[in-house]
């Protein structure tokens, strides 16, 4: 019998795992790799939605707790996960500079927003009117994660490459059996899989597909990650990140000419050298119609949990919310309402009846 059964190895599954590592818990974890998001991802962690210029939900408080979980997470791995870097957020008007001035001045939101205007200093990106700095900001290196995660697993025998097949799974009154495996609860953090999960897939998850190409540009010669149609990551060696798009109806992890079309489109608007496309990669976000993570209990099967919905923020969101799920679990603290299933519990019982 082991305390913990997760199945999926994204940013959830092992931002949880980790919460387990701390406890002392015995875990086994299933993964198939069938959902890219958190391996193709950006990686970027940053507290400020670059639209509106607001704060993000909860940004201040979660950003705290992930650069902290990553840092740990680098010791233990021996691997360079963090990179911090500013970003520049392209003014397209003078009314943009406005809003910028406008919003430095708000509760919270000083503390990320520079009230400076950047001026543009690299000759191959088209900002004639400059830049917005945000700070502490940065991104993850996703796949290294989720590779040295994988070979850390599977080096303590932890873990188990293969499909989770439903029909086997027999839930008892104080346990659920998998084949081999009697555990006393199961996290399903599955991302955009949820959907095919028959115990979850009540839940409201929409999934929004994502793609981004790389680049090498080695006369961009940029530090900064800047921000206009497109986000352009450094990446080091002359390459670049370019992303993403946000694709509803489209759910498969298959590169469409369509998008490629549209990320050169936003990057041609402001960049002035020439470049070589080197990837062209896709994954599903999984998203939320409220935009909110889908956490906690099954409505009946209480043995039974999910960890899902962390949109296009994982990276910031997925340390403060697995912590939540654990104290939920372990010690019975309440889930915060904006986060917990509870609050789609009349889809399931109206499906069900």
């Amino acid at each position: 019998m082991v305390d913990y059964l997760i199945v999926g190895l994204g940013l959830a599954g092992i931002s949880f795992c980790e919460q387990l590592e701390k406890n002392k818990k015995n875990y086994k974890v299933i993964t198939d790799d069938s959902q890219r998001s958190s391996v193709v991802a950006g990686g970027l962690y940053n507290p400020v939605i670059l639209k509106r210029f607001t704060l993000a939900w909860n940004a201040d408080s979660q950003l705290e707790e992930a650069l902290l979980f990553y840092r740990q997470l680098e010791e233990k791995l021996d691997v360079v996960l963090d990179f911090e870097i500013p970003i520049l957020r392209k003014f397209a008007s003078i009314e943009e500079q406005n809003a910028w001035f406008e919003a430095s001045d708000k509760p919270k939101l000083d503390k990320f927003i520079s009230i400076d205007i950047i001026k543009n200093n690299y000759e191959n990106i088209d900002a004639p009117l400059g830049f917005g700095k945000v700070k502490h900001t940065g991104r993850v290196n996703t796949k290294k994660l989720v590779t040295a995660y994988e070979a850390f697993l599977i080096d303590k025998g932890f873990l188990a490459k293969e499909t989770f097949d439903f029909d086997v799974i027999k839930i008892q009154k104080n346990h659920v059996e998998y084949k081999s495996i009697k555990a006393k609860k199961v996290v399903f953090a599955t991302g955009f899989g949820l959907k095919m999960n028959p115990y979850f897939n009540y839940l409201p998850l929409q999934g929004s597909k994502g793609e981004l190409i790389t680049i090498k540009a080695p006369k961009l010669k940029i530090t900064d990650i800047v921000k206009s149609g497109v986000f352009i990551i450094p990446l080091g060696d002359g390459l670049y990140r370019v992303g993403a798009t946000y694709e509803r109806s489209d759910k498969s992890n298959s590169p469409t000419k369509a998008a490629k079309k549209e990320l050169l489109n936003k990057l041609h608007s402001f960049l002035k050298c020439e470049y070589e496309i080197i990837q062209h990669v896709a994954g599903v976000r999984p998203t939320v119609a409220d935009r909110r993570p889908l956490v906690g209990s099954h409505p009946e099967h209480k043995n039974l949990t999910v960890l899902n919905g962390f949109g296009s923020r994982g990276v910031l969101i997925a340390p403060t919310v697995s912590r939540q799920l654990y104290e939920h679990i372990e010690k019975g603290e309440t889930l915060p309402t904006e986060i917990d299933i509870a609050r789609f519990s009349k889809r399931y019982f109206t499906r069900k009846s």
